[in-house]
């Protein structure tokens, strides 16, 4: 049975505030060495509700970053008609600078969502630049990635309206795929609480009857349960396996959270709703969940999400970013994971996302072979996109 003693104590801390201080020190030195400018910030919205954001430069180097979907359109305004007369003019190489400039000037316009979400696609952009000036991969930039792929697990959505059956030939057709991790996601919300109980342990029995005993299983429940069943729920999981139970609870109920934490073994794990550092304090402190996931492309980018790392490292919590992007927000993520996930916990990626047609928008795309994703040695993302093919999937 995977428990939370022993999950805790397979786990190794490191001091992030080096990082911090690392990070920022390189920026204001490069940013002093070269007189370089921001000259266009450039939101684009694609067929599908995705938003990517193209930083432009004086010297001509360019930067890539991406939004979360969930307001791309809104996102895309926010970016064209407030950041981007905030930014333009300023040193693209100190990225801190432009973010508290971004963050402080538009904070009412919603740091729960939209606003973060807009400021994640820039400043992963911004640090795509500080990459490309430096001639350093992301990663290097943090302090250096611990491992040359990072191992993901195939994220599998829609459970609650699937039978069992065709959620485990999902899981199955993962697992002949290369990936040694599957997590199954309900999608439920939290508006109607406990639908359907009996039919989600189902859809878990029949999932690991199809996967075998060897590959890891961990389970969404989307914000879907009341506190109760969330705890008979989690005393199930002996049988199943589960090592990983995120999100089963209301994202605003964090005594809920507390309470699950001491009733079960399973690590749960919570994350993708919060938005800033402030909220994931009050999510550590007073939820006490065991694994931590910010989502880079809504908590403000890698500027904010470094600092996150730094609490969850405090608390000795572990982090398993949320990511649903294959693309630029897969490849932030990526670089994110490889310094600070110092384990080989699997990351996520959606079941089909290493085949999205996506990446052939990419001259250099994203590698993924048995389960695990390249970490790009490249400055910068490590991803070069290919303009000319743009336009075609622009909404």
């Amino acid at each position: 049975m995977f428990t939370r003693r022993g999950f805790l104590k397979g786990l190794g801390f490191f001091a992030v505030g080096s990082v911090l201080d690392t990070a920022l020190r390189t920026q204001r030195v490069l940013a002093s060495q070269h007189d370089i400018k921001i000259t266009a910030v450039e939101p684009y919205v694609l067929k599908g509700g995705k938003c990517w954001v193209i930083v432009r430069t004086s010297e001509g180097v360019t930067g890539i970053g991406e939004v979360s979907p969930m307001n791309a359109a809104a996102a895309a305004l926010l970016i064209r008609d407030a950041f981007a007369p905030l930014l333009t003019g300023m040193n693209p190489l100190d990225i801190d600078r432009c973010w508290d400039r971004v963050f402080y000037r538009t904070y009412k316009q919603g740091v729960m969502g939209l606003q973060t979400e807009a400021l994640a696609g820039v400043d992963i952009a911004l640090w795509d630049i500080l990459g490309r000036v430096a001639g350093m991969p992301i990663h290097r930039l943090l302090g250096g990635k611990r491992r040359d792929s990072v191992r993901v697990y195939a994220s599998i959505g829609g459970a609650a309206e699937a039978s069992p059956e065709s959620v485990a030939k999902r899981a199955e057709a993962a697992v002949k795929d290369g990936f040694t991790a599957v997590k199954i996601r309900q999608d439920y919300g939290p508006l109607v609480p406990d639908r359907n109980v009996k039919k989600d342990l189902a859809v878990l029995d029949a999932v690991r009857r199809a996967i075998g005993d060897d590959v890891e299983l961990k389970y969404d429940v989307n914000n879907g349960y009341s506190l109760q069943t969330a705890i008979n729920v989690g005393k199930e999981f002996e049988r199943f396996n589960v090592i990983h139970y995120e999100e089963p609870l209301a994202q605003t109920n964090y005594a809920g959270y507390a309470k699950l934490v001491d009733a079960i073994d399973v690590p749960v794990a919570a994350g993708e709703h919060e938005y800033t550092r402030w909220q994931f304090r009050d999510l550590i402190e007073q939820a006490n969940v065991d694994i931590v996931q910010p989502d880079l492309v809504k908590c403000a980018g890698i500027s904010e999400a470094v600092k996150i790392a730094a609490l969850a490292s405090a608390r000795h919590k572990s982090l398993c970013p949320h990511q649903t992007q294959p693309t630029i927000g897969q490849a932030a993520t990526l670089h994110y994971t490889s310094v600070f996930v110092d384990n080989d916990m699997a990351q996520e990626l959606t079941e089909n996302g290493h085949k999205s047609p996506l990446h052939d928008l990419f001259i250099t795309p994203l590698e993924c072979k048995d389960g695990r994703l390249t970490v790009p040695d490249t400055p910068g993302l490590g991803l070069e996109l290919d303009e000319s093919k743009l336009k075609n999937v622009i909404a």
